[in-house]
């Protein structure tokens, strides 16, 4: 079943720049506090999607040219929630529950860990402090970042897709790729995302096989309030 539905996926979602990899909510479940569990049995199958460099050509620009009169809020994110409520028709029979990156619970926690559900599906290796043996940071706060074993850092996590009446209970758990499994190395990721995020460099950490266009990484530095316009929008 669970091929099944990755198939149906990877035909809608790979011509839009888009990928989806399987995993069981009770891996993600496993490795976190309870207050950030997803509320569904250890054995429902779930896929989180990521957005690669391509999407922006793929899916973005032919959605706003289509919807240029309707956007009213982020483009990327209107644009990635059109497409998976979309996938959601491909499975008349099944409940399909969506959530996206940018959905935050009453509590105000997000309503899932992207970068943890990336890690726990093999999609990519989420890279935390705790992966550093000599750590040189004292008592500053270090953030964790996943990398692509294709895309490095460009590429971001959109969402996820869970199918509640599908239980996969002998789906084997994939191990992320480590590519950047020298010491030295993940302290050089982990200071540039900290504190250097903003020139990317830790994007490459990696040699990549694809990178944003430098159209989108105009797009993607200038302010929210300000890329319609690049867009061609009005706000």
């Amino acid at each position: 079943m669970e091929r099944r539905v990755a198939e149906q996926l990877r035909s809608a979602l790979g011509p839009l720049g888009l990928e989806a990899h399987a995993f069981k909510v009770g891996w993600y479940n496993a490795v976190l506090q309870p207050g950030f569990h997803l509320p569904y049995p250890d054995d429902t199958l779930a896929f989180v999607v990521l957005s690669t460099p391509s999407m922006f050509d793929k899916a973005l620009k032919p959605f706003v040219n289509k919807e240029r009169l309707k956007i009213i809020r982020d483009p990327v994110d209107q644009c990635v929630s059109h497409h998976l409520s979309r996938v959601k028709e491909k499975f008349p029979d099944q409940r399909v529950d969506v959530m996206f990156d940018y959905e935050m619970l009453p509590s105000r926690k997000p309503k899932f860990l992207a970068q943890t559900a990336a890690h726990v599906a093999g999609a990519a290796y989420y890279y935390q402090r705790k992966d550093v043996k000599l750590d040189p940071w004292g008592k500053k706060k270090i953030f964790g970042v996943c990398i692509h074993p294709k895309y490095g850092g460009w590429f971001a996590i959109r969402g996820l897709l869970l199918f509640p009446d599908i239980e996969v209970p002998f789906l084997e758990q994939p191990a992320p790729i480590d590519c950047v499994s020298a010491e030295e190395k993940r302290i050089e990721l982990l200071e540039q995302f900290n504190f250097h995020w903003q020139d990317g460099r830790y994007r490459d950490i990696i040699e990549v096989k694809e990178r944003y266009s430098e159209e989108q990484k105009v797009y993607f530095a200038t302010p929210p309030a300000e890329r319609f316009r690049l867009l061609g929008l009005s706000q």
